[in-house]
């Protein structure tokens, strides 16, 4: 049996990903391509953003795993086969890299190091108030694996860390909460928000004018999660009325981001170009490759996708 490596790669994209998924699977077969004859030969698929119907005609197919952590646009595929299990990607390596940014955007909102950049460039001289991580409430919305390191780390770094999902979770030193009702307290008792939510139906759009009004006059928003889950109008005229301080966004809902968006000259907004955690090869292959001999051997799938929950 061979495995289907389906993706939106560039060419230099092929020259990383391919040796390293070979080399962590070097008993398997590789195909890029498929055509009728190879069809009933694949049993499991690789993706990466494949185009849509690349999944369809598989008749052996007992496996979907994907490179990428998010797998909205997987299930938005009508052709995806119903029934195979699919697995996303869970990479330690993307969890310490989330948990780093995340960190790193909350102690330059923490320390007003966004502001002390503005100022540099208008050369003035303006020493600010230090505010310690004691003092600084901040609120991870997504309890994820990304969301629970993100939350860690910042619980290591002396930071108050309130954790929302929409589950019940547990973590060390968090203060965690559930469900839809308790939202607005945990968003009104933040300095900081954090947003590392899936994408689903009900996140889609989520931080809208009624739910950004409800972090406090002076709060600060961080969306590294998905672009889609932000009214960036709604977003822009909070930032732009001073009820929220600053932006960090890593994602937004046309990527890349349009020249002429105001995002980018906003001197409330900071803006990365979905660098937060990248996936890389080397780890990312390793991880696919032990879901690969696990169904190779029998053994129980990890990281399995709840399709109705859409993560």
């Amino acid at each position: 049996m061979s495995i289907l490596v389906a993706a939106d790669f560039t060419p230099g994209e092929w020259d990383a990903w391919l040796p390293a998924l070979a080399q962590a699977m070097p008993g398997e077969v590789l195909l890029r391509e498929r055509d009728a004859a190879l069809a009933r030969e694949i049993d499991i698929a690789i993706v990466a953003n494949p185009p849509r119907g690349a999944l369809a005609g598989l008749p052996q197919l007992e496996l979907v795993q994907s490179l990428w952590a998010g797998v909205e646009g997987l299930l938005a595929d009508p052709t995806l086969p119903a029934g195979v299990p699919l697995a996303r990607m869970v990479d330690p390596a993307m969890n310490e890299a989330m948990a780093e940014t995340a960190l790193w955007a909350v102690l330059s909102l923490q320390r007003e190091m966004f502001d002390y950049a503005r100022q540099q460039r208008e050369a003035r001289w303006l020493q600010r108030p230090q505010r310690t991580a004691g003092e600084t409430t901040v609120a991870v919305l997504g309890l994820g694996q990304m969301g629970r390191a993100a939350a860690l780390r910042l619980v290591r770094n002396g930071y108050r860390v309130l954790g929302w999902s929409a589950r019940p979770a547990a973590i060390d030193g968090v203060e965690t909460h559930h469900g839809e009702a308790t939202l607005a307290a945990v968003l009104g008792a933040a300095r900081i928000a954090v947003n590392l939510l899936p994408l689903t139906s009900a996140t889609r759009g989520l931080f809208d004018a009624r739910v950004l009004a409800l972090l406090p006059r002076g709060a600060s928003f961080v969306n590294l999660a998905r672009g889609a889950q932000v009214v960036e109008a709604d977003l822009l005229a909070a930032l732009d009325r001073g009820a929220l301080r600053h932006a960090v966004l890593d994602v937004f809902a046309t990527e890349p981001l349009p020249a002429a968006h105001p995002f980018w000259a906003h001197p409330r907004v900071t803006v990365l170009p979905h660098v937060a955690a990248q996936t890389d090869p080397r780890s990312a292959s390793m991880v696919a490759a032990a879901n690969v001999a696990a169904l190779r051997a029998g053994r129980a799938l990890q990281h399995l996708v709840d399709r109705k929950r859409g993560y």
